[in-house]
């Protein structure tokens, strides 16, 4: 076997230059994609005032990582990244653009929002793969931790902004009008992408299968202990937690007997607190053993949710104070072990390693969105931001008892493979 060959060099100040332009395009494609998320879920919620319509919704949006997320993940680590977020980006304006002429023509219903949503989150695994692959191609090691927290400042910006400029433009314009700002954000994101270039991993002159090389992901994943334990907290997480937020529409138009502006309030003060835990984190760092930040941040995360679950009707500023909290703790879980993977993980193996993880992390929460609808339906949605707070804070206390989570960073596979 020939050695390997040599990743692409670019100037320091060209590659941060890149990664900078890159931010910005996703940015721009993150926030239309938030947009037209919440104007189809309102649409569903509004139509038909149903938990299970909006159950099935939230699990055909959940499938394609699920059950795709491995294979998706070693394809990324063949292709070039830059082509996959550009043919990401551009399916994804296609889409949309085909359901905003639907709508123009009165011939809107479920089959092809339903569709749409899967095929949309199908490219947009496609899309957060190749971009969390190149981020530490891009950004040196030491920085890592602070972009995660930039991130998911963005995130929480975006989710402030976009759900009540949705509420406002679905009082001002028809759905096709809106539908149609995320084409707009879609060929931005595009047009930014031409622009740049992208450092590509080092790579062996003659390369296995992709599904030998998908097995290769799972290997590693598997070798690494703590990780195991975390996916498998994190699938418990994911069966209680994603029903309660996929319901949110109907947690505000049934028990807090709100409409589309509270449910922006909701929405926005997750944001809100996204980007407050963010900027602190990226200002902070984080404690020196990054998973007690994450297992931290999930026990506060449990704390908001229960409370969100147990609030009364007419406690709704409460409501939006809780959203805040479970947003900023949010933050504080998941940036630590974004850094923690891009650091430790080797960069040819990032998107089939960070896609592995996906898929068991997600592995029993289309279970969760199945009985959703029918549990809600039965005795409320708020039962399911109290199984969900429950589960997080104490999965999150246990963790802090299991050394092979507490010395996760220590004990990952080496950085070559075996």
């Amino acid at each position: 076997m020939e050695p390997p060959q040599k990743p692409a060099t670019h100037p320091p100040s060209r590659v941060a230059g890149a990664f900078w332009a890159l931010w910005a395009g996703h940015a721009i494609s993150l926030f239309g994609s938030m947009l037209v998320q919440f104007a189809l879920v309102w649409w569903i919620a509004q139509t038909t005032d149903s938990a299970m319509a909006l159950s099935i919704a939230t699990l055909l949006a959940l499938l394609p990582g699920v059950l795709l997320g491995p294979a998706i993940g070693a394809l990324v680590d063949r292709w070039d990244r830059r082509a996959i977020m550009l043919a990401s980006d551009g399916g994804m304006a296609s889409l949309t653009l085909g359901l905003a002429l639907l709508a123009a023509i009165g011939t809107l219903d479920l089959g092809p929002v339903y569709a749409v949503m899967f095929l949309r989150s199908l490219l947009e695994t496609f899309h957060w793969s190749a971009l969390q692959a190149s981020i530490p191609l891009m950004i040196p090691e030491r920085h890592l931790a602070r972009i995660a927290g930039l991130n998911q400042a963005l995130s929480g910006a975006l989710n402030m902004i976009a759900p009540p400029a949705g509420a406002i433009l679905l009082h001002l314009l028809p759905l096709p009008g809106v539908l149609m700002v995320d084409v707009l954000t879609a060929l931005l994101a595009m047009l930014t992408l031409l622009f740049i270039t992208i450092p590509r991993p080092s790579q062996a002159a003659i390369r296995p299968a992709w599904w030998k090389e998908m097995l290769d992901g799972l290997d590693y994943a598997r070798r690494w202990s703590g990780a195991l334990v975390l996916m498998g907290m994190g699938a418990l997480i994911n069966f209680a937690v994603t029903p309660a937020f996929a319901l949110l529409p109907l947690m505000v138009t049934r028990h807090f007997r709100g409409g589309a502006l509270e449910l922006a309030w909701l929405e926005s003060a997750w944001g809100i607190g996204i980007i407050s835990g963010g900027l602190a984190l990226g200002a902070w760092g984080g404690f020196r053993r990054r998973i007690y930040t994450t297992l931290a941040g999930l026990i506060g995360m449990g704390c908001a949710l229960l409370t969100m679950g147990l609030l009364p009707p007419n406690a709704f500023l409460i409501a939006v104070g809780a959203m805040f909290v479970g947003g900023a703790m949010n933050v504080m879980t998941n940036g630590p072990i974004f850094a923690i993977l891009q650091a430790v993980v080797p960069p040819e193996l990032q998107g089939r390693v960070l896609l592995v993880i996906g898929s068991v992390v997600g592995i029993i929460a289309p279970l969760g969105m199945a009985l959703a609808g029918p549990v809600a339906d039965a005795v409320g949605v708020q039962v399911w931001f109290i199984a969900g707070g429950l589960t997080c804070a104490l999965t999150g206390l246990m963790a802090l008892g299991i050394p092979s989570v507490v010395r996760l960073e220590e004990q990952a596979p080496s950085r070559v493979l075996q």
